[in-house]
């Protein structure tokens, strides 16, 4: 397995200096973030350290950001993009698909391969709505993706964290139950998952079993923590906005067993790219507490991932 983590943290940077940091600190490789430009809706997006409309119309560009890539021997992992593809707002939702097709684009012609992402939803459509949704929506896409030898992994976030976001959150693909139902929907094989355990410590799900049940549609892995307050939880319960009782946390400063979870990615036999994802509140603020971040994250996950 290849230790690295998600750029979006490095918002202040630019491509180069996001790439630098990764090398000065010795991570392997980096999921890059490409938003289109423009101000971001939330926090951890709207960060590009890759312009997708340059790498497509530029091929200096393009061939300058795989040169420099392979000076500081950091590779991207995949090419970063975390919308609402089935956003119930017509004209967001297309312009979402847009950016996303020219994202699978460019990552073929980086030669990266992998786009991380979401699947998306309307949030006041029901569950089986939804599943008609992806029907209409999702197999262009991918095809798209299958021509271009492009695999798109989807994180199980259920972006399901605040008032704007409810009823039903802004990405579909949370539980193993529906992964089934989607992957049965769209039965590609290079359509597959981002794995981030901590969204299922949240919801109280075993988060260990599903990486045997989809070994084969593990794509790319996060190490992204979780801390629940049981006082807090006490108080309000599982229907309440789940940050009114957990909250995001760097790794091994949460509830994840990070033995376990890396032992059993051991024993599918994944050696893919694993990318620390930091959102610890705790650790932001200052350029410092940034690096402090990932320097804390990265001595704690190699004692599971060298």
């Amino acid at each position: 397995m290849k230790l690295g983590f998600v750029s979006a943290i490095l918002d202040q940077s630019n491509f180069e200096e996001m790439m630098d940091t990764a090398s000065d600190l010795g991570f392997e490789c980096v999921e890059v973030a490409c938003w289109p430009a423009g101000k971001a809706e939330r926090r951890y997006a709207g960060v590009s350290h890759i312009d997708a409309d340059r790498v497509l119309s530029d091929d200096e560009y393009a061939e300058y950001i795989m040169a420099y890539s392979k000076s500081k021997n950091v590779e991207i992992s995949s090419l970063a993009y975390y919308p609402n593809t089935m956003d119930g707002n017509l004209e967001k939702r297309a312009a979402a698909i847009e950016h996303l097709k020219k994202l699978i684009q460019a990552s073929a012609k980086l030669g990266v391969g992998m786009v991380t992402t979401f699947i998306g939803r309307d949030q006041t459509k029901t569950v089986e709505e939804n599943l008609e949704l992806v029907k209409e929506i999702w197999p262009p896409i991918l095809d798209l993706a299958k021509s271009l030898d492009v695999k798109v992994a989807i994180e199980n976030c259920p972006m399901l964290f605040g008032p704007d976001q409810w009823p039903g959150g802004q990405n579909l693909m949370t539980t193993p139950a529906i992964w089934k139902k989607v992957f049965e929907i769209l039965p590609y094989d290079n359509f597959g998952i981002n794995y981030d355990p901590s969204h299922f410590v949240w919801q109280m799900i075993d988060y260990i079993k599903p990486i045997y049940e989809f070994k084969d549609k593990i794509f790319h892995v996060h190490y992204k923590d979780i801390k629940v307050y049981p006082d807090r939880l006490n108080q309000c319960g599982i229907m309440a906005y789940p940050l009114d009782f957990m909250s995001p946390k760097l790794p091994g400063l949460g509830d994840v067993d990070w033995g376990k979870y890396v032992s059993a990615l051991t024993d599918i036999g994944y050696d893919g790219y694993t990318c620390i994802e930091v959102e610890d509140k705790a650790f932001e603020g200052t350029k410092e507490k940034v690096l402090d971040s990932l320097k804390l994250s990265k001595k704690y996950m190699e004692n599971f991932v060298i």
